[in-house]
């Protein structure tokens, strides 16, 4: 005697299911209940010989019939009304040769969910004919089979191992393979289910809800259309079950996926028709992450509390499904009457994505809001559907949209948009609503925190359900991350390059030349050097042609920014065929230097699914924030990474590639020329505990909120909040004299603006909002600005650039490092020190800090400059974080021994002393004008009305300009030769 196929794990199936072998004659409906040494599921089993058929029916009509007589009172007062229904179903059995398998499947599930109706009620109205019983369970009739018989009328006969067949439907299609041969796996069972039984019995299968392929080791499943190879593993929830033995570990996900209330759930609420522009249609069963979030989700709407839930699950692992399934479940239960569900993102492009995705499912009352107005009438009248819509659609609302307690919220990328100010005004204007989040990638810091914005204190750990980075690499549902560094070495002729840029800048202040050479020295000058992006391409080139291109595979090239994805296209195209890489990024009507990459939505979709198809020569994608999130091509295996990405925004991007795709992508490979592996390795890394710390502290903190602003009204009192204009502003400024006071104001302020993003999105009253906005209006018009001016960079920016470029060389590229996979062990490895990061980030905040208040002293801007090249090394990932820690507390012993040895003077207003000298140079008996008066006035005028970077839009400009000619009008100055151009000038580089 030996293990095989069918003594194993066929027959280990079967006794869980109905408890061992009791059963040889015809069942009624109920189930079993019987003591032993296995309980069993409470499925009744039939040998395959006992079940009234023949094996050219599919249905087990007996059984079938006296369902439908049983389930609906219309066909029990006319027990021949189940003919009628036998025979429409029949029917639809038929159509599979000339519809296809996947069409009539769906129309035998709408009759298996209620969609179908039959005129059996008065009058010849129809009714809706029920085939299962989805309240009561025991009023279905739950059978196992073993060898289950199918033949076609050409005598093509198939023999399923297990069957498992609801009110005489076979609903379930089981193939079992022996545990004991390595030549075998569940692989095998599948693809005879796939190539074999569907092609030449289809008709078995048009009932069917999902197949299962398992040989006691792996457990899976798929719906009809969907290839063997994408079958998903479904998971027990029971603790423990990974590291069980194998069929022990079987037991738990029989138990778990074929209990019959989850075999009706899955029924009624987890399944989709959808079409793939290269596997065709399919049917698509939800994966057991998304069948527990949702029925999480619907299990609170109905109790009623608490009113929020995190849903954490790993990028790539199906939220937009979720999403879909969570929406209809929630409209169609039967408690909740009939909710409205809003979905909302926080990109255009991904509203467009649900949206599709949400039509190709045929979800039904969906309307997507595309304009505010949409938004706002849907929710005022109240409309119960699936509304789809954007946040930003709540930024420009105001007030109260809806005030119901049916409506739930479904917030897709939660970790992004909902704090600040768009997440308290979609708070406000639904006050009552359900709100869950759903990401990928939560944000656990004081001041953007998922887990606090979302997160129900009733729930271990914050979180409502978590399917993280292991699980999903685990199920296949993504791919492990592989980094592979490539780093460059910067070669600066640093002795060549300080006397060309002596030539240059001869004319010259030393500020000036100082702002100079710090605007010139920023990453992206360095980055976009010509050798260096000639290289980097050169040796993409060689990558891909060698590593990626044999496999079929696609690629993305993330670049610094819109100007790098030009340069490295150019170069590209010098080493690759032009038609292979095409460059997808963002590009305003105006901007002629881009109008080559200008595509509208359809033109770039259609370049997309180019991309996505395996038999086109488009093979690259050149990107510097498209594509970043959201996108989903399978075919992408490779990243080459430019860009100094850190934090979620890292993760999210290199989750671009992880995509499973076909039998040979095996991990997604990201080739990192920057050296962002610690980062992404830091932020992929989750502490509970620490998480937990950190929302005790936050709670702490927001509970200071009402006491320091009271702190910053107390400078302001008897000024009149409501007088707005430069009335109120000149009364607000009139509390804070001088310098001394508004220093104290500025730090309380900023004290109360770290709380009251801590505090966000949970609003706060509308009294606290309206004073905060107000206190920050008048810091706003206190704070001093810096900035190299735009008229010194116009006049040597671009031959400051060139000069770098000429005597900055690429040494090599170090291709000779191990690739480093990015899984747990390495993580850990990685990580062994997690305190560095902590500490590393502590004393670069105190440093910082203190090197901005000394910035005036010229003895201490050497030390600025040198903090501001560790942070970026450390960035760019050429400074490990212990390494630099160790730098940083050396600089902290500089920054202290040169404060001992120096005096520090009281720093004067640069932007007024550069105006006071530009008047003073004007004067004349022609012009008696106070010189302090004229820079008073414009220092004054123009910190009211400019803006964060005013200086880069026509806005910003025109009101600046329209202010100084009015003050210089007012002082008789506007017929001076050039003063306005020279003022401007400073206004640019000082406000």
């Amino acid at each position: 005697m030996t293990f095989n196929e069918a003594n194993t794990v066929e027959a280990f199936l079967r006794d869980l299911l109905c408890g061992g072998i009791t059963h040889h004659t015809a069942v009624g409906p109920g189930r079993a209940r019987r003591a032993g040494r296995l309980s069993g599921l409470g499925w009744h089993y039939l040998a395959a010989r006992d079940l009234p058929r023949s094996s050219h029916q599919v249905l087990v009509e007996p059984h079938l019939r006296e369902a439908l007589i049983r389930l609906n009172p219309e066909i029990a007062a006319q027990p021949d009304r189940a003919d009628e229904v036998l025979y429409r179903l029949r029917a639809i059995l038929m159509t599979v040769g000339a519809e296809g398998l996947v069409e009539a499947n769906k129309e035998f599930a709408a009759w298996l969910t209620g969609e179908r109706s039959m005129p059996f009620g008065p009058e010849g109205e129809h009714v809706t004919v029920r085939l299962l019983d989805f309240e009561d369970v025991d009023q279905n009739q739950w059978v196992v089979t073993q060898q289950y018989i199918a033949r076609r009328e050409q005598d093509t006969t198939k023999r399923a191992d297990l069957v498992l067949l609801v009110n005489g439907i076979p609903l379930i299609v089981i193939e079992a393979k022996t545990p004991v041969r390595l030549s075998e796996s569940w692989l095998d069972g599948a693809i005879q289910i796939e190539v074999d039984y569907q092609k030449n019995v289809p008709e078995l299968f048009v009932p069917n809800l999902s197949s299962i392929a398992t040989e006691g080791k792996e457990f899976r499943y798929g719906g009809v259309g969907l290839p063997a190879g994408d079958w998903g593993p479904w998971r027990s929830p029971e603790p423990g079950q990974t590291e069980a033995p194998a069929l022990k570990r079987l037991e738990g996900l029989v138990a778990s996926m074929l209990h019959p209330e989850t075999v009706l759930d899955l029924v009624a609420n987890f399944t989709a028709f959808v079409a793939d522009p290269q596997k065709g249609r399919m049917k698509l069963i939800a994966r057991h992450q998304q069948v527990e979030a949702t029925n999480r989700i619907v299990e609170r709407v109905v109790a009623g509390r608490p009113r929020q839930g995190l849903i954490w699950h790993f990028q790539g692992s199906g939220k937009t499904e979720l999403m879909l399934f969570a929406a209809r479940k929630l409209r169609m239960h039967p408690e909740l009457q009939n909710p409205a569900v809003l979905v909302v993102v926080d990109r255009v492009d991904l509203d467009t994505q649900h949206s599709a995705a949400f039509r190709a499912a045929e979800l039904p009352n969906m309307v997507r809001a595309e304009r505010t107005e949409d938004l706002v009438r849907l929710l005022a009248q109240d409309t119960r559907k699936v509304i789809l819509t954007t946040i930003f659609k709540f930024g420009e609302a105001e007030g109260v949209l809806n005030d119901s307690d049916n409506l739930i919220v479904l917030v897709d990328e939660a970790h992004r948009t909902q704090e600040g100010d768009l997440g308290r005004r979609m708070r406000r204007a639904l006050p009552n609503a359900f709100l869950f989040g759903l990401t990928g990638t939560p944000i656990n810091r004081a001041d953007k925190n998922t887990f606090l914005a979302f997160g129900a204190e009733e729930d271990a750990n914050r979180y409502l359900s978590r399917y993280g980075f292991e699980e999903s690499v685990a199920d296949g549902a993504t791919l492990p991350l592989h980094f592979e560094p490539r780093l460059l070495e910067l070669h600066v002729d640093q002795d060549a390059m300080d006397a060309e840029f002596g030539q240059l800048t001869g004319s010259l202040t030393d500020t000036e030349r100082e702002r100079l050479a710090k605007t010139a020295a920023r990453t992206a000058v360095l980055l976009k050097t010509p050798e260096r992006v000639e290289a980097i391409c050169a040796d993409i080139a060689d990558h891909y042609r060698g590593r990626v291109e044999p496999h079929g595979f696609g690629a993305q090239v993330v670049t610094y920014d819109r100007e790098s994805c030009v340069l490295y296209k150019r170069a590209l195209d010098r080493h690759l065929p032009p038609e292979a890489s095409a460059v997808v990024m963002t590009v305003e009507g105006g901007e002629q230097e881009f109008a080559a990459y200008r595509r509208d939505r359809e033109e770039e979709a259609r370049l997309l699914d180019r991309f996505r198809d395996p038999g086109d020569p488009l093979k690259i994608l050149i990107v510097t924030s498209k594509l970043l999130t959201g996108f989903n091509a399978p075919i992408l295996q490779t990243m080459y990474l430019d860009k100094p990405i850190r934090d979620i925004a890292l993760v999210q991007a290199i989750c671009r590639a992880n995509r499973p795709y076909g039998d040979e992508k095996k991990h997604a490979l990201i080739v990192d020329y920057l050296g962002v592996f610690d980062d992404a390795a830091r932020t992929l890394r989750f502490d509970e505990k620490g998480m937990e710390r950190l929302i005790t502290n936050i709670a702490e903190l927001v509970a200071e909120l009402p006491e320091a602003l009271r702190k910053c009204l107390a400078y302001f009192s008897g000024v009149d909040r409501s007088v707005f204009g430069y009335e109120g502003l000149i009364a607000a400024q009139e509390c804070l004299p001088d310098n001394a006071t508004r220093d104290r104001f500025a730090a309380d302020y900023v004290r109360l603006a770290r709380l009251w993003e801590i505090a966000s999105p949970r609003p706060p009253t509308d009294t606290y909002e309206a004073d905060y906005r107000w206190l920050t209006q008048v810091y706003r018009s206190l704070q001093p600005s810096t900035g190299t001016g735009r008229l010194l960079w116009r006049s040597f920016g671009a031959k400051t650039i060139q000069l770098i470029q000429r005597n900055v060389h690429v040494d090599a590229i170090q291709d000779d490092l191990d690739e480093v996979v990015l899984d747990a062990e390495t993580l850990e490895a990685v990580l062994a020190n997690p305190d560095a990061e902590r500490k590393a980030r502590e004393v670069e905040i105190r440093l910082g800090s203190r090197l901005r208040r000394l910035a005036h002293d010229p003895k201490f801007r050497p030390l600025g400059e040198r903090l501001e090249a560790l942070k970026e090394k450390h960035l760019q990932g050429a400074l490990g974080s212990i390494a630099f820690l160790k730098s940083l507390l050396e600089l902290a012993r500089d920054v202290l021994e040169a404060e001992r040895t120096a005096a520090v003077p009281h720093a004067e207003d640069p932007g007024k002393a550069a105006l006071t000298a530009l008047f003073e140079e004007v004067r004349n008996e022609r012009t008696p004008i106070i010189v302090e008066r004229v820079v008073s006035d414009i220092d004054e005028i123009v910190r009211q009305v400019r803006f964060d970077g005013w200086q880069s839009t026509h806005a910003g400009e025109r009101i600046v300009k329209k202010e100084l000619r009015r003050t210089l009008l007012k002082y008789r100055l506007h017929k001076e030769k050039d003063l306005f151009d020279r003022a401007y000038g400073y206004i640019t580089q000082y406000y």
